[in-house]
């Protein structure tokens, strides 16, 4: 097979404080994507303090040493640009897209909250609500996400770092004071805890000025410390049903422990979930949907509902959320699937869908690096969780090389009902059981 590897011209170097630096010029248009990802997620947080990462999402913008609270934002839409920041299990990133001869004005504002974030107990405290309120509105009061959220990751893991929630507990919130933010800040947000990229119309020498001269001086901190997130091996299948009142259409949730991560069962389990799920040609879209007419809609990954494949880290799982017909019961359901996975196991996929996943993979890979935060968020996160942003240039052969033969070891090898988690949502008032 010929290579379908990328050419992005990327540079990577370190500075003398730790803080790892990716460099990916496209001057196509005159527009620069800053990107900054820590390695702090979830799974880093110690038990009491849940939610840490995701108040830290928020707590980043409210003000640093030299921003008042939101300059930040004044600054970057002022200067034509946008931003954003999101908290995952196992890092959190925030982005600025603007102009390119703005691009000094993202590197002072990063730069700043690293060396020094407003910590106090007025931010603090009108975050902590802020963060209760998201909770609330995106998710206590959505059907289907507190049993993904919250029930969902409990029946897939035994560890506490595994399962508990992104967002926390609200009792871990009133507890937070602003030492033990302080704390967590000094831990994580420091320049040999990050990575930072920047994609788009740079130059080169200049950027690198500009990036010693802004974040050189900014003092590294010990090594944090690696969070404990092994499971235990599976001892049975797992199954719950919870009674949603805020569902309109019953839902089935169907899991299995996954590979670890860049491993060949990674790549083949991924080239699976494109047979399965990816598009009208689809195995669920073709017999579930159309044929049996069961499914009305699905979603699954590696990683599902938390992380994508390109951020999926072990140990996680291989997740499918499936709502129905209600004229058809969710075990009903579980068996239409469980053939499905069944089959695969059997027969392989036939040469034209291996060759449509191929397909599909390359035009995904272009799609995904043709903007520059989309580029320079896939060079963060293999910087940061694989330790070589170059991957992102050849690591598509990986998943084109997939065979047949691949596909059914690893369907056989991760698809056992034997150790699978199983929820089922049903439209209704109460809190169901677990068995």
């Amino acid at each position: 097979m010929n290579s379908s590897s990328l050419a992005l011209p990327l540079e990577r170097y370190r500075l003398d404080n730790g803080l790892r630096v990716v460099l990916s010029r496209d001057p196509t248009t005159p527009v620069v994507a800053v990107y900054l990802i820590y390695g702090v997620g979830a799974r880093s947080e110690e038990f009491g303090r849940s939610g840490f990462a995701h108040l830290f999402e928020h707590m980043m913008f409210q003000g640093s040493r030299h921003a008042p609270k939101g300059l930040h934002f004044q600054m970057v839409e002022a200067n034509g640009g946008y931003l954003n920041g999101s908290t995952h299990p196992d890092y959190t990133d925030y982005f600025e897209v603007l102009p390119s001869n703005k691009l000094p004005v993202a590197l002072w504002l990063e730069a700043d909250r690293m060396r020094g974030l407003a910590i106090n107990e007025e931010n603090l405290a009108n975050q902590k609500e802020a963060v209760k309120e998201e909770r609330r509105l995106r998710l206590d009061n959505q059907p289907y996400v507190t049993a993904i959220v919250d029930l969902w990751p409990r029946l897939l893991f035994r560890n506490w770092r595994n399962f508990h929630s992104l967002i926390g507990s609200f009792e871990d919130l009133d507890a937070a004071t602003v030492d033990d933010v302080a704390r967590f800040f000094k831990t994580y947000y420091a320049p040999n805890n990050a990575v930072l990229v920047l994609a788009g119309d740079i130059d080169l020498e200049e950027s690198k000025g500009l990036i010693e001269a802004y974040f050189g001086d900014i003092e590294p901190q010990p090594t944090p410390p690696r969070p404990a997130t092994a499971e235990p091996a599976p001892d049975g299948e797992r199954s719950a049903v919870y009674q949603d009142p805020r569902a309109r259409i019953p839902a089935l949730i169907l899991g299995f422990p996954g590979p670890r991560r860049r491993s060949a069962d990674y790549y083949a389990l991924s080239v699976v979930d494109v047979i399965l799920t990816a598009g009208p040609s689809s195995r669920f879209q073709q017999n579930l949907v159309k044929g049996r007419r069961s499914v009305i809609q699905y979603e699954a990954n590696l990683g599902w509902p938390f992380a994508s494949a390109s951020d999926y880290l072990d140990p996680g799982a291989y997740s499918l959320f499936l709502l129905h017909h209600p004229n058809f019961r969710t075990r009903e359901v579980l068996e239409h699937v469980t053939e499905e996975l069944s089959r695969i196991q059997r027969d392989g996929p036939s040469r034209e869908e291996l060759e449509r996943a191929r397909t599909f993979l390359r035009a995904e890979q272009i799609k995904q690096v043709q903007s520059n935060i989309g580029r320079a968020q896939l060079l963060g996160r293999h910087e940061l969780l694989d330790g070589d942003a170059g991957l992102l240039n050849t690591e598509l052969d990986r998943f084109l090389e997939v065979t047949g033969e691949d596909i059914q070891s690893a369907a056989r090898r991760y698809f056992d009902p034997a150790i699978r988690a199983v929820l089922e949502i049903i439209p209704g008032r109460g809190e169901g059981d677990s068995r």
